[in-house]
């Protein structure tokens, strides 16, 4: 008995118990893995200890009466603590909801009690809380996207941000299968997203230096949760339908805390092909490295003169796509080194039709041409990149960069066309254009950073190299027949000749950086390099001398040149920051030396150029949710290979181009603005974007028209005394009104145009190109209910030019958006992707275009998550599709009508799966 009365007693000696749940104070964010201690007060003895439950709670008991002090951790928060007793009146303590807040936020932010920020500036990123919006089950981070303000995502994926294309999305700061953004925001979901940052991403050299060199991408960075950080996830997709049209695709991530592992295949001929914008820029259809460097514009261009294809399918014809990869990265030895690993390998296979309308307005003429073009094409990719850094030391860096792409394309464009001058046929022709093209490209770079015991003092080292290589043989089949003014034929032409091109280029640089801070303000900047850039253009066209067998040169049509181009460069740049407010301006000169060499004639050329490259920026922060900068780049550009060799090309026997060796360099000078401004309370979101360039000596075409025969020449000149001027600007304001159900409000402008001038028949033109496109927005998202966004409005052209102002292609046309889903009782959702397009007639086309885009679907999910589905698709439910652009630029009006997929239905089975690690930190 007297065991039992002391077990008891000593058991409510000991039965106090405390409780809470531990949050971020602002984001509500529940901080998992927090350390709970509870001191003794009167000597801060350790009585107790333990961690935060996923959900952010505790729980501590077993403790005796006393007075005793919580103390509460987290990393990069400040502790929180608070002073309690237990007694018999009070032997459970609840804390309640216990507030976490940030280090940086007590310094630099104002609180708002219980407001979770939609989004926030820091420096130039713009940053967006993924919980403070709606994420539905299994959305993935493109639906996200397109709740963010200022931003757009269309139907095929392309995001769209202050006027500019996002070309890059990152994972965690990394490339995730590099040149594919839809990888990222079709493919990971949008509940493992923590924030998302859009901001200019500059150059590996302007970054480190915090100096910026002019050098940027418009770039999607998406930070994941820690917690989303150790699992499997993916997704497995097969869709087909009555009209044979089809889709599959599987994806499997594995990611281990600092490792990262995916893997993908898709395969369809459903359009979705997937977005490559970032090697289809870097290499063209020819021998294109473009490459900005220093202030120099160094375009290496030389063009397959046989048509050979792009790679790229934008809404044109019928594709069918396949392509499979696998992405790695990881970071080991307590981060100090890491690795990000990418391969490709894709095809892609295009069957389609094109009718092109073209009005040529010629001094005292007009000349009018219809062109078919049926045509086959395919391309066959593989790209392997890799790169490597890690930390030397506490204060030394390097980075190694490598990657390569193989590509092998065929080629089979056959047209059939007929030119009108003044209402009268004077040609009409048939032409074929086949050929088989390999194509390879690489890249390498290495940079090395370091850091001096003096903040601010700096040096690093960058080499990189850029080669790539075109191999094309093909043929060249035309027959035209040529009209007298009565109508009859009045004589033939026909061309059957073969075509072999050897395309090279080489790119090396290579840049040295030091920065001394003269002061705690300012910053000085010096930076020396040299660059070294060789290239070739290997052309050769053949004559038969007995059928099937082409061994005749003809001399007029080949060429062989070489081009050597040694740039020394060297700059200075002078940079301020103190508080709020941050300042840079500078130069770069560069001395330019080029020598060419013909090599079927033994002539030399040689060419030297002083470039210069000035630049400023200024960048101020009115607070932590507004911002404003400006800045300024002059780049030297100069011209391309094809623009230079003074050898004809005949790929289009009506039009040929030549180039010219006396061409100087052009220079550009671009302003860009920008203004972001974000209110908390109201969730208002206002930003204003702007670019503006206009280039001074600008090379610009002179084509003299033959009004018998309806052939033209082309050649390049420099125009002195004449500024060609481009500008893209607009703004975009947001608001979400709480009182009416959390609707969100906005509007929307954007301006963008061009002027434009070129020789015509020795009379100099001036076009001018603008597109005004005002816009409303509208948009709810409530979880589980519903999903509806739409926007449009209405747009106006002016087209016109100089030679012939009264035939223009001013008018009206407009554009909406929709974008909803409904959920509906029983796992049941419905919803549309559709879009309203019309473009009024003109005095150029006197035929209006309208079409509506009918796209509805329905949804049934199944499983406790909904993570299985079965979607009902129909695209284009109305059969209106039609392709359709029209283009102006010069003293050219072209109006294109193309074959398109049309109306099909499919169903489709979707599984999202997911399976993350229990207990994984926050």
């Amino acid at each position: 008995m007297f065991f039992a009365l002391f077990a008891v007693s000593a058991f409510a000696q000991n039965s106090y118990t405390i409780k809470g749940v531990i949050a971020d104070s602002v984001e509500h964010v529940k901080l998992s893995t927090a350390s709970v201690a509870v001191l003794q007060a009167k000597d801060s003895v350790l009585m107790k200890f333990t961690y935060a439950e996923k959900d952010g709670s505790f729980a501590v008991s077993g403790l005796q009466k006393g007075k005793f002090i919580l103390l509460v951790s987290y990393p990069d928060y400040a502790d929180y603590t608070e002073e309690f007793g237990l007694d018999s009146a009070n032997q459970l303590h609840n804390f309640g909801s216990i507030s976490m807040t940030l280090k940086t936020r007590l310094l630099k932010e104002v609180m708002i009690k219980g407001t979770a920020s939609q989004m926030k500036i820091k420096g130039d990123t713009t940053e967006f809380n993924a919980k403070a919006f709606v994420i539905q089950p299994n959305a993935k981070v493109e639906d996200l996207l397109k709740q963010l303000p200022g931003i757009t995502v269309d139907k095929d994926g392309k995001i769209t941000a202050e006027g500019q294309t996002v070309s890059k999305v990152l994972v965690d700061g990394e490339e995730f299968f590099g040149d594919d953004p839809t990888l990222v925001t079709r493919n990971i979901r949008a509940d493992m997203v923590d924030k998302i940052q859009l901001y200019d991403k500059k150059s590996d050299q302007a970054a480190f230096t915090g100096v910026d060199d002019g050098k940027t991408e418009k770039t999607i960075n998406v930070k994941l949760r820690a917690d989303k950080k150790q699992g499997i996830f993916g997704k497995a997709q097969a869709g087909d339908g009555p009209e044979g049209i089809y889709q599959g695709q599987l994806l499997l991530n594995a990611f281990q805390n600092k490792e990262k592992l995916s893997v993908y295949g898709t395969t369809g001929n459903n359009g979705k092909v997937g977005l490559g914008w970032e090697d289809e820029q870097k290499y063209g259809a020819g021998n294109q490295l473009d490459v900005t460097d220093n202030g120099i514009s160094i375009n290496t261009q030389s063009s397959d003169d046989l048509d050979v294809f792009g790679g790229i399918y934008s809404g044109q014809g019928f594709p069918l796509a396949q392509s499979a990869g696998a992405h790695y990265d990881g970071k080991w030895d307590d981060d100090k080194q890491s690795v990000n690993a990418n391969y490709k390998i894709a095809s892609l296979t295009i069957n389609g039709l094109n009718d092109v309308l073209t009005q040529n307005n010629i001094p005292g003429s007009v000349s009018n041409t219809s062109s078919d073009k049926n045509y086959h094409n395919s391309v066959f990719r593989q790209k392997l990149s890799f790169v490597y850094q890690t930390k030397l030391d506490t204060s030394s860096n390097l980075k190694i960069s490598i990657d390569g792409t193989l590509k092998h394309i065929v080629t089979d464009d056959n047209y059939s066309a007929a030119d009108t001058i003044n209402n009268l046929l004077v040609n009409n022709s048939t032409r074929q254009v086949s050929n088989i093209a390999d194509q390879r490209a690489f890249n390498a770079s290495a940079f090395y950073t370091k850091k001096f015991r003096k903040p601010g003092r700096t040096l690093s080292f960058l080499v990189s190299e850029a080669y790539s290589q075109s191999q094309a043989n093909g043929f060249l089949m035309s027959h035209i027949n040529y009209y007298n003014p009565q109508q009859a034929i009045d004589s033939t032409q026909t061309i059957n000749e073969a075509k072999n091109n050897n395309l090279q280029s080489n790119i090396f640089n290579t840049n040295l950086t030091y920065s001394e801070p003269l002061t705690k303000t300012f910053t000085l900047v010096l930076n020396y390099g040299v660059g070294v850039n060789t290239a070739s253009a290997d052309r050769n066209t053949f004559n038969q001398s007995s059928p099937g067998n082409y061994n005749v040169l003809v001399d007029s049509l080949s060429s062989n040149y070489e081009f050597n181009q040694f740039l020394n460069h060297a700059g200075a740049v002078l940079s301020y920051k103190k508080g709020k407010l941050s300042f840079n301006f500078g130069t770069r000169i560069t001395g330019d030396h080029f020598h060419q060499i013909d090599e079927f004639t033994n002539d030399e050329t040689d060419r030297t150029f002083i470039d210069w490259a000035p630049q400023a920026r200024l960048e101020y922060h009115f607070s932590g949710q507004k911002m404003f900068s400006i800045a300024y780049n002059g780049t030297t550009t100069q011209p391309s290979l094809d623009q230079l060799q003074p050898v004809a090309s005949n790929t289009d026997p009506l039009n040929i181009i030549v180039g010219n060796p006396t061409l100087t360099p052009s220079f550009t000078n671009t302003f860009n603005v920008l203004y972001r401004s974000y209110k908390v309370i109201t969730d208002q979101f206002f930003g204003v974007y702007g670019t503006y360039s206009f280039v001074s000596d600008p090379i610009v075409n002179h084509i003299n028209y033959d009004l018998n025969t309806g052939k033209s020449v082309s050649e390049y000149f420099n125009l002195p005394g004449k500024q060609t001027t481009n500008f893209n600007g607009g703004l975009n304001f947001g608001r979400k009104f709480k009182d009416l159900g959390g609707i969100n409000l906005g509007v929307g402008l954007n301006v963008n145009g061009n002027t434009y001038y070129n020789y015509s028949n020795d009379s100099l033109n001036m076009s001018k190109n603008y597109v005004f496109n005002p816009s409303l927005i509208f948009s709810i998202y409530k979880d589980r209910k519903v999903n509806f966004y739409v926007s449009g409005g209405p747009t106006y052209t002016i087209s016109q030019t100089s030679l012939q102002p009264n035939i223009n292609n001013n008018g009206w046309g407009a554009r909406a958006d929709v974008d909803g889903t409904i959920y509906l009782p029983g796992k049941f959702q419905i919803g549309t992707y559709s879009n309203y397009q019309y473009n009024g007639a003109t005095e150029s086309f006197h035929q209006s275009f309208s079409q509506v885009i009918f796209n509805p679907f329905i949804i049934k999910t199944f499983l406790k998550n909904d993570n299985l589905s079965v979607e009902l698709w129909a695209n284009d439910l109305l059969n209106q599709s039609s392709g359709f652009s029209r283009v102006a630029q010069g003293n050219l009006i072209t109006q294109t009508s193309y074959n398109t997929l049309k109306r099909y239905f499919m169903l489709t089975i979707n599984y999202d799966f997911t399976k993350m690690a229990v207990g994984a930190a926050k």
